[in-house]
């Protein structure tokens, strides 16, 4: 009894430092994953003296925690940032992890000295960005990127773990029993897990959705419902040879889009189960590393890191961007945010609990690795999304979010208008476009009637009906127009569907070369962009610089417009 205290008392101890930490770091710039990890190596065998070595228990929990967090990000993805970046992530999570694998694995073949199978599967287990970073850093600096670079980047993080499980697995298979890493068994395992993954993934979260829409139960327990049965899909995907990590996030990906039985107090308490899942996850990870044995590879790590981050990743985003519309200042930005985190952890004790020899020097290089790359990207990504100008002015939350049961993608969504607010003075009418539907307004105490003629005020909770994607729009609308805000999009806004010869005419500047007549803001965007146009794009018109404000259905609404100075 008294050891069971002491392991509940240390176990407990050290997540509640690691949280208080983690809040902490986050105000500082630093990635609570790393904090977590520092927490976990401290309290080990070079620090408070835990000794923990049970790597078996370490996969374990590292596999369960991963379902939980890609589970999360897959609730909070939505199918309409598919449209934009669904093919360019399909690139960076198969050719991109590939490409990245073997420059990785070659550059550590050639400064290790290394058997050319052990350096590509050192390239392997490191190629794949990692979703819990990602999302985690992300969300926790507070950056709104555009959605060109968001969506491509969530997407890509929690599709390319297949890929790097297939060649990790790949290369422990030739290396203990041998074979052809060439031949068509290579193929058919490839496509089992892709294959496997996204249909056991898409008809489970079809049955769960259907299941938690008719349950009655409080959502605190679908939030457990969500984790087990996502857990138990995870599972048996592993088990008929899927990708367990494809298929539990493309069950998040369909619950979360189906709406139903997922409101906003289920999302929290999905965020409060994956805080729990990762904090746990890297403290393990952290208390499994030894410090004092990585400085016998830590240069060694360290030069891997700085090729990773500067030569690898950012060749194999620039060769998988090339077919789509993305700027340089995107494509820099995308290759940055490759964050390594537990994943590549997990995959290097593969090698280990097969028995392969240089496993611990594997493990101890991908350490590094990933704290490395928690470090230096992980501390600068806030810093260099305003440097690259990718990231869109922050908007409000909403005071709350609940799903219409029944309804397909339908939310009801209620603001705050704070003061000098775009929506101010305006006929509520007007304010939320066609997408969006007012249903109620509370002035102070009051409950106003809504019509046409109802002014909004400042300090107005007023509660939409509409799709998800117009959180954002109905969240500018509403928030205080700042300086920033004004130097960001411009001085004025105009809708998408004006005509560019009234605007030309308006503002009095000529078009070179001349524009169809009847050509709209809206379509001179998308034959200039190349591609689906986003918010926070831009082009010059005659001296005017136009940067799109708001899209809704792939299509443009509004417009800021910056005069010449």
């Amino acid at each position: 009894m008294d050891s069971l205290n002491l392991v509940l008392l240390l176990g407990a101890s050290l997540l509640f430092v690691g949280l208080a930490l983690g809040s902490l770091g986050a105000r500082l710039g630093v990635p609570s994953l790393l904090v977590f990890l520092v927490v976990g190596m401290v309290a080990g065998v070079d620090g408070a003296g835990l000794r923990f070595n049970d790597f078996e228990t370490g996969y374990l929990v590292s596999n369960l925690a991963l379902a939980v967090i890609l589970l999360d990000g897959g609730l909070r993805t939505r199918l309409s940032t598919f449209r934009v970046g669904l093919k360019p992530a399909l690139g960076l999570a198969t050719l991109g992890v590939a490409l990245t694998a073997a420059l990785v694995g070659g550059f550590a073949t050639w400064l290790m000295g290394l058997d050319w199978r052990l350096g590509l599967l050192l390239g392997g287990i490191i190629g794949s960005t990692d979703a819990a970073a990602v999302f985690n850093v992300i969300q926790g600096s507070g950056l709104r990127l555009n959605e060109r670079v968001a969506s491509t980047l969530e997407i890509e993080s929690g599709l390319n773990d297949p890929m790097a499980i297939f060649i990790t697995v790949l290369l422990v298979g030739v290396i203990t029993v041998g074979g052809d890493p060439l031949g068509w068994a290579t193929l058919v395992t490839l496509l089992k897990q892709f294959g496997i993954g996204a249909v056991l993934g898409a008809a489970s979260g079809v049955l769960l959705a259907l299941l938690l829409v008719r349950l009655r139960s409080n959502e605190g327990m679908h939030a457990l419902l969500l984790c087990t049965a996502g857990t138990t899909v995870f599972a048996l995907t592993n088990s008929l040879g899927g990708s367990g990590f494809l298929a539990v996030y493309v069950v998040g990906l369909v619950v979360g889009n189906r709406g139903g039985g997922v409101g906003d107090n289920v999302f929290r308490s999905m965020d409060s189960l994956a805080w729990l899942a990762q904090s746990g996850m890297f403290l393990l990870l952290g208390l499994l590393v030894t410090p004092s044995s990585l400085g016998d590879h830590a240069l060694d790590g360290l030069l891997i890191a700085a090729f990773l981050i500067f030569v690898a990743r950012p060749l194999a985003v620039w060769l998988c961007l090339l077919p789509f519309a993305f700027r340089w200042r995107e494509k820099l930005f995308v290759a940055w945010t490759g964050l390594r985190g537990a994943v590549p952890i997990v995959l290097a004790m593969f090698p280990l609990l097969a028995g392969i020899n240089e496993t611990r020097l594997l493990f101890d290089v991908t350490f590094v690795v990933v704290l490395a790359s928690l470090l230096f990207q992980g501390t600068s990504l806030g810093a260099v999304s305003r440097w690259l100008r990718v990231a869109l002015p922050a908007t409000p939350e909403p005071l709350q979010v609940v799903p219409l049961s029944g309804s397909d993608n339908r939310y009801l969504m209620q603001f705050r208008i704070e003061p000098g607010a775009r929506a101010l003075g305006k006929p509520l009418s007007t304010v939320g476009g066609e997408f969006a539907q007012p249903l109620l307004v509370i002035r102070g105490e009051q409950r106003l009637t809504v019509s046409e003629e109802t002014a909004v005020a400042e300090g107005d909770r007023i509660t939409w009906l509409g799709p998800l994607r117009e959180k954002d729009h109905l969240a500018d609308l509403c928030q205080t127009v700042t300086p920033s805000i004004k130097r960001f999009y411009g001085d004025f806004t105009v809708r998408g569907d004006v005509p560019v010869a009234d605007l030309a005419l308006a503002y009095g500047v000529s078009v070179e070369p001349p524009l169809p007549d009847g050509l709209t803001v809206a379509q001179l965007f998308a034959r200039r962009i190349g591609g689906l146009p986003v918010a926070g794009d831009i082009l010059y018109l005659g001296g005017l610089r136009l940067r799109v404000r708001s899209v809704t259905a792939g299509q443009v609404t509004q417009v800021g417009i910056r005069l010449p100075r």
